[in-house]
């Protein structure tokens, strides 16, 4: 019988006031009986809504539907036959905009925990079963995949699924890309990535780390030298955007990839690690999307004694989820709405001292179709920190492009593929991800993976 309850089974979550001084993960997860009782709620409607807006199109009533059953096995093997990453995607996939958005329950209160439900059975998975995966037979042809972010890893999973020899290459020391150097372990456990990664391994992806292809190796040494027999590109969008107002050069002044990458994969966060972050006055993060929220919040629990989010428009313009707005109040970040600012103060030394802004006021919308902020003259006033993390934006790395042959990109420098297949302008080629939409969503990313594996599939078939 359904359960007619207009609210979602609440997530039980670690005080706000313990949370933000540590950086173990703050949704604690649901037990088995909430999962059942939230799947309760799932019409399981004849149409199917909540497909349609899924990026991977996970059947989501079908695995709500064992969910409420108690069958988390089949539940997961429902899940895992269009998602590779599931409990990525519970924890991190902006579900209010995308499947839950659909959700009819939506329609009068709130959707189906479609997300909450999603990292339960991936949890349960992971703490339950051993089951390793089988290497399939291999079919003789060989993919390289450039990247082990979210497009990359949805990649070479179909591919290694379907008895292609893949290896993948990434330039840091530790794959996984975004999710473990952009994301903080709070919100996304590096070792909950790790063990999509051995997954992998165990279908027989060969992953090669410290390789930084367009300088080790180029895209076409990989195919005229090497013999691989088609390339995916990956590679994210991890060019910082800065402002070009005076003091950006400062001591002090870091981008939100810079600062997150020594949180995360340098692991300042860990007391026996010396990593440098220099945030003991106080840190103000300039943007307003996920990204700020995380480079905020993980400036908080590193010991901070103020941090603030400076961000031109209003809270209702912000293009962070909810949530992650909600949770960054809870924990003491301090807000500056409309504001943008005009330098980085400097104490004579050459660092940072402190944040000049200017108060702005709402104009007429521009092309994104949010208002334009417009500077109120003569407003200015000074955010008292020693840190400023800059989150306005980036773009793909140019390395790979101004290396690579017959690579067409557009004015952003993002590789143009064609929409139906994602293969570039070049044979053979084929990208995803952030490196041709810009930064978005892991889930938007992954969806993309899959489209190029299922391309190269047909591609190297009818070669």
């Amino acid at each position: 019988m359904a359960n007619m309850s207009l609210e979602k089974i609440k997530m039980p979550e670690q005080a706000p006031d313990i949370r933000n001084k540590n950086f173990e993960e703050v949704a604690m997860g649901y037990t088995a009986e909430m999962a059942m009782e939230e799947a309760t709620r799932c019409l399981n409607c004849k149409h199917k809504p909540c497909i349609s807006g899924c990026p991977v199109n996970v059947r989501i009533p079908e695995f709500i539907t064992e969910v409420a059953k108690g069958d988390f096995l089949e539940a997961y093997r429902v899940i895992t036959s269009t998602n590779a990453l599931p409990a990525v995607c519970g924890r991190v996939c902006p579900q209010e905009t995308q499947c839950e958005q659909k959700c009819v329950r939506a329609i009068k209160g709130e959707a189906v925990a479609i997300g909450r439900l999603e990292r339960f059975v991936a949890d349960w998975y992971m703490a339950n079963v051993e089951e390793k995966k089988e290497m399939p037979a291999q079919n003789g042809k060989t993919v390289a995949v450039i990247g082990s972010g979210p497009s990359s890893l949805a990649c070479a999973g179909d591919l290694a699924k379907q008895g292609y020899s893949v290896t993948m290459y990434e330039a840091f020391h530790q794959a996984g890309g975004v999710l473990v150097y952009g994301i903080p372990e709070f919100r996304l456990p590096k070792s909950i990535v790790q063990k999509e990664i051995d997954g992998l391994a165990e279908l027989g992806v060969k992953i090669a780390t410290n390789m930084v292809i367009g300088k080790v190796l180029s895209v076409d040494e990989l195919m005229d030298d090497m013999g691989f027999d088609a390339v995916f590109i990956g590679t994210g969008a991890g060019l910082p955007s800065f402002m070009g107002i005076p003091g950006e050069a400062l001591v002090g002044v870091y981008s939100a990839n810079e600062y997150l990458t020594r949180i995360n994969l340098m692991k300042a966060y860990i007391s026996e690690y010396d990593t440098p972050i220099r945030n003991s006055k106080g840190v103000a993060v300039v943007g307003g999307g996920n990204v700020a929220m995380d480079a905020a919040r993980c400036a908080k629990r590193l010991g901070a004694e103020n941090v603030y989010i400076v961000y031109r428009r209003s809270e209702a313009e912000m293009p962070a989820r909810l949530e992650e707005v909600h949770h960054a109040k809870e924990e003491g970040i301090e807000f500056n709405l409309l504001c943008n600012p005009v330098q980085v103060l400097d104490d004579g030394n050459g660092q940072a001292c402190g944040l000049e802004c200017l108060r702005m006021e709402l104009g007429e919308p521009d092309a994104s179709g949010r208002r334009r902020p417009v500077a109120v003259e003569g407003s200015n006033f000074v955010v008292d920190v020693d840190t400023v993390v800059m989150s306005i934006g980036t773009s793909p790395n140019p390395l790979i492009r101004s290396t690579t042959k017959g690579l067409e990109t557009n004015r952003k420098g993002c590789f143009v593929v064609n929409e139906e297949t994602n293969q570039t302008t070049r044979e053979g080629i084929y990208a995803g991800g952030d490196a041709v939409t810009g930064a978005a969503t892991v889930i938007l990313a992954m969806g993309a993976g899959k489209t190029a594996a299922a391309a190269i599939d047909e591609y190297l078939q009818n070669k």
